[in-house]
């Protein structure tokens, strides 16, 4: 909602004509227009109004200001779906004007589950917005809430920008891209999305010559500094270091935990993403990040400054973290989506070797070298399937033809999946390994056929847990009571109550036959049975076509007289009465 201009000019007047003889005490103590807002009846009180008339009619004007924000200069708005108007600061409207960050328009946000649900057409473009949007909110509900924090606009600012800029690193079909396709491109090579993050802001500001234009804002190299810790974390970090960041002190600590919380999880980007890909999956979100925003505030939890809620809010918090292990499970982890992943990063591999993409200086580097040229970096997206589906180049034939099979719905098939025995965690290094093992389980003499190749067989270890691997991630989360709203406490699981997870991570190990005759199926199904019972010491009775049958438990004799009878006999006339009077 908007005053108008001579509703603010009235304002303006009342305010200078109750200003007089206070002028010399606001120069004194640096009292500007940017910090009105904060000033409470205390402070009113200090300042020398001793009529608490006065003090009330000064703290309704302000009221009225902090009501009615005035958009800045070549301020723009954006409609989105998820969180409507979302009004957008003239810094990051000139950080999205630039290529580095359109990129992020040709970048799937759930990468190759769009070839599984037709809706999650999203890409990271939107998301980002969103959690811009999102952090903004956050940080200006915490400084209206509680001024002491000392909260600034440059802190603002730079915690939404940290939003905006937070996925600028991704590769092509997101998350696929630097945890299947590098790490089996460049064995060995330590990436990550975020580093890359970091160093595609660094690029972005050079190549479009922003730097003086952060510096309009007030945005200095120290605030530069805190924008790629909140995105990557602390980028130096040596031994007997209290505070390992440097772009803010420990008393902002809590700013930290807005875009990308390692503390436990809680942050502006998640609750974007739950909402977003529940709505494009159609899928329901059961988590409120608006009511969490309600009961957010930052308590001194052992030295350190730290986002905490309401006591009562514990259970939507587990409803937040089972909406992540759900959308995992339905959505990300999704086995024919994981098999179409597996395809793409066969696809990859294959024409990494002949793919060039131009870079800094006229360099032509590979898919996998593009990492440490941030000018080739930006030419990668997501239509690197279909540079390699519509090339003519001879070499790319076999790349070419898994894409085909892709197109056409020609997909592996899933054989069966197991799980580890209680306990046992299983390496995602141990996978490559397991093809082999598989397809020599038997012998072809106990096939009668010839055994399959390990280039036949594909291994998936799906990870899936509430974001802290088998932590429970509520056990770092502290709570206050609204009669000790300053004192931070946990709140034990129990409390809670008693339906809650027990554990709180498992695997998956899922078995593709890339072969689609029915013979080579049921060859690689009877290999996966046979290695599953070989190796009963870590791995459970395997599910999926044939090998569902081994889980099944029988029932007993008297059970199934009992369920017999219950079938056989009709309900009485005396039961039907009891029945509606039940009801």
């Amino acid at each position: 909602m908007y005053i108008s201009f001579h509703e603010r000019r009235t304002c303006r007047d009342t305010w200078k004509d109750a200003m007089v003889g206070k002028r010399v005490f606001l120069q004194g103590e640096e009292i500007c227009g940017a910090v009105l807002a904060d000033i409470t009846e205390e402070r009113l009180e200090k300042m020398g109004f001793r009529t608490m008339g006065k003090r009330l009619l000064l703290l309704k004007l302000l009221e009225r200001f902090r009501l009615a924000p005035v958009l800045p200069e070549n301020c723009k708005i954006f409609n989105d779906p998820i969180h409507g108007h979302i009004e957008m600061h003239p810094l990051c409207i000139k950080i999205i004007d630039t290529p580095q960050f359109q990129r992020l328009r040709f970048i799937k946000q759930l990468g190759a589950c769009y070839w599984v649900f037709p809706g999650a057409s999203h890409n990271r473009f939107e998301h980002s917005l969103g959690v811009y949007h999102l952090a903004g909110c956050l940080v200006k509900t915490l400084r209206k809430r509680q001024p002491e924090l000392g909260i600034n606009d440059v802190d603002v600012l730079c915690v939404e920008i940290a939003g905006l800029c937070h996925d600028l690193g991704h590769g092509p079909f997101s998350h696929f891209f630097d945890g299947q396709f590098i790490p089996l491109a460049r064995p060995g090579f330590k990436w990550k999305h975020e580093h890359a993050s970091v160093q595609m802001f660094d690029h972005l500001i050079e190549q479009n010559d922003l730097k003086n234009v952060f510096l309009e804002y007030n945005v200095g190299e120290r605030d530069l500094l805190f924008i790629k810790e909140q995105i990557a974390g602390p980028l130096e970090v040596s031994k007997n270091q209290v505070w390992p960041y440097k772009g803010r002190g420990q008393e902002k600590s809590f700013l930290y935990e807005v875009v990308a919380n390692k503390r436990n999880g809680i942050d502006v980007d998640k609750w974007d993403y739950f909402a977003r890909d529940c709505h494009h999956l159609g899928i329901s979100n059961k988590f409120d990040h608006m009511r969490f925003m309600k009961f957010a505030r930052v308590i001194n939890v052992d030295g350190q400054r730290q986002i905490c809620t309401r006591d009562k809010e514990c259970s939507n918090l587990y409803d937040m973290f089972h909406t992540r292990s759900s959308l995992h499970r339905r959505a990300y982890q999704h086995k024919a989506n994981k098999c179409v992943e597996i395809m793409i990063v066969e696809a990859l591999l294959k024409a990494d070797k002949y793919i060039r993409i131009p870079g800094k200086d006229g360099a032509q580097l590979k898919i996998s070298e593009t990492l440490e040229d941030m000018h080739a970096y930006t030419k990668l997206t997501d239509h690197v399937f279909q540079q390699v589906l519509y090339s003519q180049e001879p070499k790319l034939e076999g790349a070419r033809n898994i894409l085909r099979d892709i197109e056409s719905r020609r997909l592996y098939r899933c054989v069966g999946q197991t799980r580890p025995q209680q306990g046992c965690l299983i390496s995602q290094d141990e996978a490559p390994s397991w093809s082999e093992e598989i397809v020599t389980a038997l012998t072809q003499e106990q096939l009668g056929a010839p055994q399959l190749s390990p280039g036949d067989i594909a291994v998936s270890v799906v990870d899936m847990d509430y974001g802290m691997g088998d932590k429970n991630p509520i056990d770092h989360v502290r709570f206050y009571d609204k009669s000790k709203m300053d004192n931070a406490c946990r709140v034990r699981k129990e409390e809670v109550s008693q339906m809650l997870p027990e554990t709180f991570a498992e695997q998956h190990i899922r078995v593709y036959c890339k072969k689609r005759d029915q013979q080579s199926i049921d060859i690689a199904e009877r290999c996966f049975i046979q290695w599953c019972d070989d190796r009963q010491d870590r791995l459970k009775k395997p599910k999926g076509g044939k090998a569902s049958a081994p889980e099944l438990t029988p029932l007993k004799k008297e059970d199934k007289e009992e369920e017999a009878c219950t079938s056989v006999q009709p309900p009485s006339r005396h039961d039907s009465v009891r029945s509606r009077l039940s009801l």
